[in-house]
């Protein structure tokens, strides 16, 4: 444990500046109106679209996204988080809301073209939403900062199919409207509301006046960075010879994988079991609940934990849960404690994971948060093969399969985020010359 005192989550809302606030809640609108990923093939397909042509432009979506990310850290490092959320969001506004115009017979291929570039543009602002929350947020409250996040996107995940829901009773290509409403909104309030620019120099809580000296980035200073004026090729060749991080990414695409089966895989397992449909919205319902109300705690509660304890920890409690999605035939009971256990699992990892990225100098740390989003988002396309192609094979030893692979995926983290030990101080030396760099533990 670290000598800090405990993290409340009470400190931590009074010590988030406006600014965080009002991209937290930029982040929340978005994420209500966000239709397109979800609904994409039941509207094509509603419109008269082959199966076939409607997963290709799910396809096209995912290979947006992917790039977006990487797309944004680029323009966030260029330009400042406001300018790359701003101009993501209005032009992800007008294409996504073309998209019903584009679902006719005939229209294929524009209609892959601008559901391609809709991904791209829809996904390049997570990167700086993340770059500026991490330098606006004090040091101290920086895992419960992504925590909140999270949180902004869950309840924005949980209520945007019921909000879906009412609007297809009225028109389907309303919800491609609103969506593209919702983005605009979001450009408008980061043009109104978000600072120019966020600076770790400045950023509350990290320096006593606007004209002090950044705090030495002690957790990585084992790690060669690039120069702050590095190009992009240095700063991603640095990352490929960083094994820490690498083993981090590897974590990020394998639990990925895996936990995408709670959406993917367990519907088909509990229709396979002649479970009522309405039995999976209730594990959905229950999930979406208990992260939404329990995670700042949880995450507060664990803070004084090091963060190699916290993701092992997290990754082992939800290899349990989906382990134990396997018994879900036998009982419902055992989808509902499966849920809850990955859940917990998530919540206790799942901050410090999105959160680590953040933790890298201001040289790379747009490109690291970036590289990080796209590696997730690959997992996320890759998932329904591993899922449906694994699972008609393995039946309920697939679950088995996917607790494993998570807990491997638990061990690749610890082995990521883990810091070195701090060498013990020779008994004789002397002291430090001048300019000589102090060694110090970077704890977590």
């Amino acid at each position: 444990m670290t000598d800090d005192a405990p993290v409340r989550v009470v400190d931590a809302l009074k010590a988030t500046p406006t600014p965080v606030r009002y991209l937290l809640g930029g982040v929340l609108v978005n994420q209500l109106g966000a239709f397109v990923q979800t609904f994409l093939v039941l509207y094509l397909t509603f419109r008269g679209a082959s199966v076939s042509a409607a997963g290709l432009a799910l396809v096209a979506y995912s290979i947006g996204s992917i790039f977006g990310t990487m797309l944004g850290a680029e323009i966030t490092h260029r330009f400042g988080p406001r300018a790359t959320i701003m101009t993501a969001m209005a032009a992800s506004a007008p294409l996504v809301g073309s998209i019903s115009w584009l679902s006719g017979p005939g229209t294929l291929w524009p209609l892959l073209v601008v559901v391609a570039l809709a991904g791209l543009f829809t996904q390049a602002y997570r990167p700086a939403a993340a770059v500026l929350l991490s330098d606006l947020m004090p040091e101290r409250y920086q895992v419960m900062a992504f925590s909140m996040m999270r949180i902004a996107l869950n309840i924005g995940a949980a209520l945007a199919p019921l909000i879906a829901a009412v609007v297809i009773l009225v028109d389907w290509d309303l919800l491609f409207w609103i969506d593209g409403g919702t983005a605009l909104v979001y450009a408008l309030l980061a043009f109104a509301l978000l600072p120019k620019q966020g600076t770790e120099a400045q950023a509350p809580g990290r320096a006593g006046s606007e004209s002090a000296e950044p705090e030495p980035d002690h957790e990585h200073e084992h790690e060669p960075a690039p120069e702050p004026t590095a190009d992009s090729r240095s700063a991603y060749a640095a990352m490929l010879r960083d094994r820490r991080y690498l083993l981090y990414l590897g974590a990020i695409l394998l639990g990925s994988l895996t936990y995408a089966q709670g959406h993917i895989a367990l519907p088909l397992e509990l229709a396979k079991d002649d479970y009522p449909t309405s039995f999976y919205s209730t594990v959905l319902t229950v999930s979406s609940v208990v992260l939404i109300t329990c995670e700042l705690k949880i995450t507060a509660y664990l803070s004084r934990l090091p963060k190699h304890v916290r993701v092992i920890t997290g990754h082992l409690v939800e290899a349990a849960g989906l382990a134990v999605y396997g018994l879900s035939s036998r009982s419902g009971a055992f989808t509902i404690a499966g849920a809850v256990l990955v859940v917990f699992g998530i919540m206790i990892a799942a901050p410090s994971m999105f959160a680590h990225p953040a933790t890298f100098p201001a040289a790379v740390k747009a490109r690291y948060i970036g590289t990080m989003q796209a590696v997730g988002g690959a997992a996320s396309a890759l998932a329904p093969l591993f899922g449906v192609f694994l699972w008609t094979r393995l039946g309920g030893g697939f679950w088995l399969l996917c607790g494993i692979v998570t807990a491997a995926a638990g061990l690749l983290a610890l082995a990521g985020v883990r810091q070195p030990p701090e060498p013990a101080p020779a008994k004789d030396a002397g002291p430090r010359a001048e300019g000589e760099p102090e060694v110090v533990g970077g704890a977590s």
